[in-house]
Parts: structure tokens; C-alpha cells; sequence
């Protein structure tokens, strides 16, 4: 007997030979890729290539490793709606658009060196913005963290404690990370530990001129309030600063239009 086999019959039994090796559980037909059936490779002219599936499940990976969830992997640049921003609004808002298009590549150019700061109210699209940057970056293999102020803090709390085991992963990553986007840094419980972590992180971010993305939804005197004039001043040399404004929380806008109920905005 013949000790190798042509290409298409070993793709072909792949799943035969799986299960018998190995039974596993079925799984539902939707699941199941209609191109490689679960194999990972297709044939393309006599070869056996990689399926489009394997890089669409590559970069789900991808966006959950930077900490993206579900809600947030669906902001994009194309679903920034400049609509529902009042006339006297639209012009900041444009702007912020196109400064986060140009920090994408800026990005991917390895020129980034200063990050953004978007501030507004809440609902004015300041997470939608920063979720959109992650997720441009992400598709192109770019590294990047996405976090939560509070979240971060309390992790980087936690693994400082006696009884913890001292796992600072998300420290590391936001320190070390090629893009980092610290979401809602607002007026949070800010001790002078929670101060001087910021600080400490910040400082080592723009040392080592890695960029940083901020949303808040504080004035830049609230943030000196909070935060105090040091950690302040840090931000603004690292930052490039734009300020989202909007009549209606564009949330409860979206929400309102979901049940059905009218709404009277400025793209209706």
C-alpha cells in the first residue's frame, strides 16, 4: 500500500478521521463553515489553503484580547452617525471624526506619537469614537488595550493586596500596550493612590511615546479638580483635544427609536 495519499482525500476524510480519533460533541449546523466544513483549509487550485473563517475567528480573538466586547467590536468609523448632531454641533463632531481617522494612520504608519482626548457629556459618542479606533487597529493586527478607568484601577488594586496573587497583566498591558484607551475617566473616588497610578502610568506612556486615547465626560478644570494639576498637564502634552457636544444623549435617542417611538432630531 501506497504510504502517502493525494491532497483532496485527506481534506476530505479530515473529519472522519477527527472523530474517530477523538469523538466529540455535534455541533449545530450554523456553526459549521459552509466553505471548509470545520477543516480550517479549502483547496484552491490543487492546494490547500488557509479558509476565510480561520481569519474571522483569528480576529474575534483578536478583538476580545483587547478587551473589546461585543457591544463595543460593533463601533466602526462607518456607523458614526454625524446625524445626530445638532447644526451648532456638527462641525466638532466632524472634527473628531477625522481626528481619529487620522490617529488610526498615524498608527499603522508607526508615526503616532501624541494620543486623543475626547471629552463631552454622556451619550455624545466619546466611547463610540474610541471603540471605532480600537477596532480599526485591531482588523490590521495592531495591538491595542481597551479599558475602563474604574476596572483598570481596581485590578491594579487588586493585585497589590496581601491576599491577592499579584497578577498585574492588565497593569502591564496598559503601561506597555502600542495603543492604550483609557474609556470614561470621570469623577471616580480619586484618592492619592488612584492620582499618583494615573500619573505613573501616564508618565510612562509618554516617556516611551506610546499613545493613549481618554474619554471623559469632564471639563478640563474638573479634571485638574480631580485629578490634580500634574497628572493634568501630562494629559494635555500627550493629548490632542476634542470636545463631542449633542442636544440628546445619543443613547437614549437610539433607544427611543428602537421602541418605535418618534423623535424629533436633526437627521429626521
Amino acid at each position: 500500500m501506497a504510504d502517502w495519499e493525494p491532497l483532496g482525500r485527506i481534506l476530505t476524510s479530515l473529519p472522519a478521521r477527527r472523530a474517530a480519533a477523538a469523538p466529540v460533541p455535534d455541533r449545530p449546523e450554523e456553526d459549521t463553515c459552509p466553505h471548509c466544513h470545520g477543516r480550517g483549509v479549502v483547496l484552491r487550485d490543487d492546494r490547500a489553503v488557509r479558509c476565510s473563517c480561520m481569519r474571522q475567528k483569528s480576529l474575534a480573538r483578536r478583538r476580545e484580547s483587547a478587551g473589546l466586547t461585543p457591544a463595543l467590536q460593533r463601533q466602526t468609523f462607518a456607523r458614526f452617525e454625524l446625524g445626530y448632531y445638532e447644526p451648532e454641533f456638527l462641525e466638532t463632531a466632524k472634527r473628531s471624526l477625522a481626528a481619529a481617522r487620522e490617529f488610526v494612520r498615524e498608527c499603522l504608519e508607526g508615526g503616532a506619537r501624541r494620543g486623543l482626548l475626547f471629552t463631552g457629556p454622556v451619550g455624545s459618542g466619546k466611547t463610540f469614537l474610541a471603540s471605532a479606533i480600537a477596532n480599526a487597529l485591531v482588523e490590521r493586527g495592531h495591538d491595542v488595550f481597551f479599558v475602563v478607568v474604574p476596572e483598570l484601577l481596581e485590578a491594579i488594586r487588586s493585585g497589590i493586596r496581601p491576599d491577592s496573587e499579584g497578577d498585574n497583566e492588565m497593569e502591564r498591558r496598559a503601561r506597555t500596550g502600542a495603543v492604550l484607551v483609557l474609556d470614561d475617566l470621570g469623577a471616580h473616588n480619586y484618592t492619592e493612590w488612584t492620582r499618583n497610578t494615573l500619573y505613573s502610568l501616564l508618565n510612562y506612556r509618554i516617556n516611551h511615546e506610546l499613545p493613549t486615547v481618554i474619554t471623559t465626560n469632564l471639563s478640563l478644570e474638573q479634571l485638574e479638580y480631580y485629578l490634580g494639576e500634574r497628572t493634568t498637564s501630562r494629559i494635555l502634552e500627550h493629548c490632542r483635544v476634542y470636545r463631542l457636544r449633542v442636544g440628546q444623549d445619543i443613547r437614549r435617542v437610539k433607544a427611543t427609536r428602537a421602541a418605535g417611538a418618534p423623535f424629533e432630531g436633526p437627521d429626521t
